[in-house]
């Protein structure tokens, strides 16, 4: 990397936070804002100038990265900060916004004379933590010597879309590709309540898979984190997760397509979301298989199976 940028990130939860602290890594003045001030405060360890408001962090900032909740929690922001905002400046929109919302921040974007990248990432916090995410980014290809050293910072890979960020054509890709991730977690926490159901060890099914075609390292990974009550600090948070399964079942609806596995996936996050596992691993949504009343000793129950597993 050859210049310095001057760059403003907006959100400094799980992926925020990591974000932030590799562009730093990288040789960038990084400027944070967070709601909660005081989930940002850490990143003053890492020389981020954290700041008390929106427009506090963007005032002259050569790229703006927003990484919140959703695509209205963006727009909000991104209001808040408009009186800052400098005319030419990158936005760099990661957040997980669906493809609606998407149109509504580039409207915004060509408002304040911003030059809009549709750019949401994959991976989790580990991930995040290593600059190891792949970023899936759309816009002018004019101004990608601005943003492609940011990306370089927080990712391993960068795979470009299109020209033009008001299409979504990456937020389009992330919805599928989360689509995925979403059935494959959801199949997870399934396996893991019907082999507790049968009374059969996990490792009964692992092994039965090894090698072949059905073996996942994504599952035997989700399964530890329930086995082993390791579902926090969370990689991807239960409550988002049903939001972004949310944002998929509407994509398909209005584009003709029922997407009924992403709709009881939703249903299920939401449901151990209600069931008071919100804030852990989406993993957890594995507790969404039983009744409340056996959700109090759902991880005791957990553990007994991977306790059956061993001494097998």
């Amino acid at each position: 990397m050859t210049d310095q940028l001057t760059v403003s990130v907006l959100g400094t939860g799980i992926m925020g936070a990591a974000m932030a602290r590799n562009l730093a890594r990288a040789g960038h003045t990084v400027r944070a804002w967070n709601r909660t001030r005081a989930k940002a405060e850490p990143l003053t360890s890492d020389g981020i100038h954290v700041c008390d408001s929106p427009a506090e962090a963007v005032r002259g900032a050569d790229a703006v990265l927003t990484m919140l909740y959703d695509g209205p929690a963006a727009l909000a922001v991104m209001r808040e900060a408009a009186s800052a905002l400098r005319p030419g400046a990158a936005w760099v929109q990661a957040t997980t916004a669906g493809i609606e919302a998407t149109g509504d921040l580039a409207a915004f974007a060509r408002e304040h004379e911003l030059v809009f990248y549709d750019a949401p990432v994959l991976g989790t916090r580990q991930p995040a933590e290593a600059g190891q995410l792949t970023v899936l980014a759309a816009g002018p290809v004019e101004g990608r010597k601005t943003v492609q050293p940011l990306f370089d910072a927080v990712g391993a890979r960068t795979v470009w879309t299109g020209e033009d960020g008001a299409a979504g054509s990456a937020s389009r890709l992330k919805l599928v590709a989360n689509s995925w991730v979403l059935a494959a977690t959801a199949a997870t926490g399934e396996v893991l309540a019907l082999a507790k159901a049968l009374d059969v060890a996990p490792d009964s099914f692992f092994d039965l898979i090894a090698g072949g075609p059905l073996d996942m390292g994504y599952l035997k990974a989700k399964a530890a984190l329930v086995l082993e009550d390791r579902l926090t600090p969370a990689s991807f948070a239960v409550d988002t997760a049903a939001k972004d399964a949310r944002l998929i079942v509407e994509a398909g609806r209005q584009h003709g397509v029922r997407l009924d596995v992403a709709a009881a996936s939703a249903e299920r996050m939401e449901r151990a979301a209600a069931q008071g596992h919100a804030d852990e691993d989406m993993a957890a949504a594995y507790f969404a298989s039983f009744d409340e009343k056996e959700n109090e000793k759902g991880n005791e129950n957990a553990k007994e199976n991977e306790d059956g597993k061993r001494a097998g």
